[in-house]
């Protein structure tokens, strides 16, 4: 089977970096490059995250370091969950072999698109400013998109204000132009990520692997699994990891199609993804949207995949 040539787009990270182990070992998936973007923390501290858990997996993929800050409004970041350094938990070496690619990740994104045919699938599992930056610098990409899988966006409640969840909130203007583009997308939003918290069992099953990726899904997830209390959950969701076990495994989920919009309004419900599953609005669906997800099957995809390393 023709493996799926994928581009992780991300801002590692707890599950990012889950995300990243999933993406990078699976034997359907061909990841292409890793884009690196502000937003669990500011790009000097999520790029080289994403060097870290490469280097210390052994992994060569390309990374490129992408957007500082988001296109309009002022930078947050997510320290109360992630940390200092944005993957507090895990200890890794210093920093040797493994370095980021020159070329800026929106160049990365323009040039492989536009040399592609048309068979490139983008998962960005993180703020959308680097995939709405490359939309608008160079259009012709846009239908050189096989489709987007993303992590972001609720239609039930927000994990960032009562209406937002935190991708889509760091920069709605970014969301605003890539569910605006018409690319094929998949919405992997909070009520279906939400479902996936490696409790203890789950980590203890991951470590129980013996190698070096269980033990890095051990140190990530038990950090996780103490800092999301504080925002009312019982462990550490693995929201990232699902928009790459879609790819492969769509039977795993539940989506249904709606229309979204986002909120642009600077009020109370600015970074909401507003899905409209019954068109009430008269438009056609432009996303579908994840509502469930078969956990079993889940976890068994996640813990056979990092087995391989």
């Amino acid at each position: 089977m023709e493996k799926i040539k994928m581009i992780l787009d991300c801002d590692v990270g707890h599950d990012d970096a889950v995300a990243l182990m999933v993406a990078a070992k699976h034997p359907a998936l061909e990841l292409l490059g890793v884009t690196a973007v502000a937003g669990n923390q500011t790009l000097d501290k999520t790029l080289p995250n994403t060097l870290h858990v490469c280097q210390h997996l052994g992994l060569r993929v390309p990374v490129y370091g992408g957007m500082t800050l988001p296109m309009v409004r002022d930078q947050i970041t997510a320290g109360d969950i992630h940390g200092k350094s944005g993957l507090d938990g895990p200890v890794f070496e210093p920093l040797t072999w493994k370095q980021a690619e020159r070329e800026h990740a929106v160049s990365y994104l323009i040039r492989t698109l536009m040399d592609s045919d048309g068979d490139i699938t983008l998962v960005p599992v993180a703020p959308l400013t680097n995939i709405a930056m490359a939309m608008r610098l160079e259009p012709r990409i846009i239908p050189k998109i096989r489709r987007i899988v993303m992590m972001g966006g609720a239609y039930g409640l927000g994990n960032t204000t009562p209406a937002a969840e935190f991708n889509v909130f760091v920069d709605p203007e970014a969301a605003h132009v890539v569910f605006t583009s018409w690319v094929p997308l998949v919405m992997m939003g909070l009520d279906l990520t939400n479902q996936t918290l490696a409790d203890l069992s789950v980590i203890q099953r991951m470590e129980a692997l013996g190698n070096p990726a269980g033990k890095l899904f051990g140190d990530i997830m038990r950090f996780t699994h103490k800092s999301q209390a504080a925002v009312g959950l019982a462990a550490g969701p693995v929201h990232d990891v699902t928009a790459v076990v879609y790819l492969f495994a769509p039977e795993v989920f539940t989506t249904r199609p709606a229309y979204v919009q986002v909120d642009l309004s600077r009020g109370p419900s600015y970074g909401r993804t507003v899905c409209d599953f019954v068109g009430r609005l008269g438009h056609a669906p432009n996303a579908q949207v994840g509502t469930g997800v078969d956990l079993a099957r889940f976890w068994d995809i996640v813990a056979s995949t990092l087995a391989l390393y």
